[in-house]
């Protein structure tokens, strides 16, 4: 009996004993997982009101904090950036900055700007652009203008300075996977997450989009007058352009230079030796050379994603916007500043001067339809609707997103 109550004696005492154990495992469970490793605990994108954050700020936990214990060590989830490209020089700081401001407005994704710039306008884009950092939705990093040594200076000068630029961002920016290139005079009318979405539309061949040239065959600039290959009936333009760019890298491109077939970084100078005499628009001459021998790598968007002055200078004949609005605006010609398309110019400076206040947002929309009603007696003026459609969806909704006060 002694030794049975000895046993049962010595069983308790270990049994307690292992609870204490486990009791002081719970204890430590938040600050350490398996390996002595921390634990992460789930953080979402989300719990900050669906804004990115800007490089270098906002990103460390508690753990990073001097003096505090890593029991609370948070893992964020990774944010998807839209990378969005532009090339700068000459007098063109201020339309920069206003296509800029028009895709943090509506954009509802956190940007990643890539802009390219002449040594002397980087100053003034980082002086506007750190301004604006406080709304935490963009990051931006400025870039030299830069060409290959080679041909250094035809390049520069090959259409409008530095534009040709564009035809070497999958080489410069080798850790970007996917990028919207636009002109400066590009105005964004609905949120960039929009376009960035077709992305998912390429089917396994594709490694770019872009809009027609024209929607018109009987006022088609290429089928008339080009002097060198074009993609399609109409040729495409390049003002907008959607890539990606690991695709573009690793594609062997087809070409009437050589039966063999040539990579993105290979085929630039060749190209340019063969036809520098027969192009007209510089680089987009160069891009449309390459899908029409290509055309099974190139998606082709509707003309709402980059409405031009021909679109309605000859009669609307943009059905894709007639139906649904206009989506991006592009200015070419320099219609932002001179009175011969007062439409968009109106368009140009009612975004030029809005904040980013959401009462500032919300207020666009009244002078502006005024304003394009005065242009009625304008070829494009006469379609002043499709000009402010898609742009009142988009104010509501980024009104709508705006947090309440509570």
């Amino acid at each position: 009996m002694r030794r049975y109550l000895r046993v049962v004696a010595l069983g308790l005492a270990c049994g307690f004993c292992s609870l204490l154990y486990a009791f002081s495992q719970l204890a430590a469970g938040p600050e350490r997982g398996a390996g002595g490793e921390p634990r992460a605990a789930a953080a979402s994108w989300l719990a900050g009101g669906g804004r990115g954050v800007v490089s270098g700020a906002g990103s460390a936990g508690p753990a990073a904090r001097p003096g505090r214990a890593d029991r609370f060590v948070l893992k964020t989830q990774p944010v998807e950036r839209m990378h969005l490209a532009v090339v700068a020089c000459g007098e063109r700081l201020e339309e920069t900055l206003t296509m800029l401001k028009s895709a943090i407005i509506f954009s509802i994704k956190p940007l990643q700007f890539h802009i390219f710039a002449e040594d002397q306008l980087h100053a003034s884009f980082k002086s506007r652009l750190d301004s604006w950092l406080f709304l935490q939705t963009f990051n931006y990093t400025l870039y030299p203008i830069t060409f290959p040594r080679e041909n250094a200076a035809e390049w520069k000068k090959l259409f409008k300075p530095c534009a040709s630029q564009r035809l070497f961002l999958p080489l410069i920016l080798k850790e970007v996977d996917s990028l919207l290139y636009v002109d400066t005079d590009i105005l964004f009318l609905r949120p960039v997450d929009d376009i960035w979405s077709l992305l998912k539309k390429f089917n396994s061949t594709q490694i770019a989009a872009m809009a027609p040239e024209h929607e018109e065959p009987r006022i088609g600039w290429y089928n008339r007058f080009a002097r060198h290959p074009y993609y399609g009936e109409t040729g495409v333009n390049s003002g907008v352009m959607l890539m990606n760019m690991t695709r573009m890298r690793r594609k062997y491109f087809k070409n009437d230079m050589t039966t063999a077939r040539l990579r993105w970084g290979d085929i630039l100078v060749p190209l340019l030796k063969k036809y520098k005499l027969n192009i007209t628009w510089g680089d987009q001459d160069l891009l449309n050379i390459m899908f029409f021998h290509n055309p099974e790598s190139l998606f082709v968007f509707p003309c709402q994603w980059n409405y031009r002055p021909d679109h309605c200078i000859y009669g609307s004949n943009c059905r894709e916007a007639e139906e649904e609005g206009i989506s991006v605006l592009h200015g070419n010609r320099g219609v932002y500043h001179d009175d011969k398309q007062p439409a968009f110019r109106a368009v140009y400076e009612a975004l030029r001067n809005c904040s980013f206040e959401d009462d500032s947002v919300r207020a666009l929309l009244p002078p502006l339809e005024l304003a394009l009603r005065g242009t009625a007696h304008t070829y494009c003026g006469r379609s002043y609707g499709l000009f402010i459609k898609q742009l009142a969806r988009s104010v509501r909704e980024r009104v709508a997103r705006a947090p309440r006060a509570t």
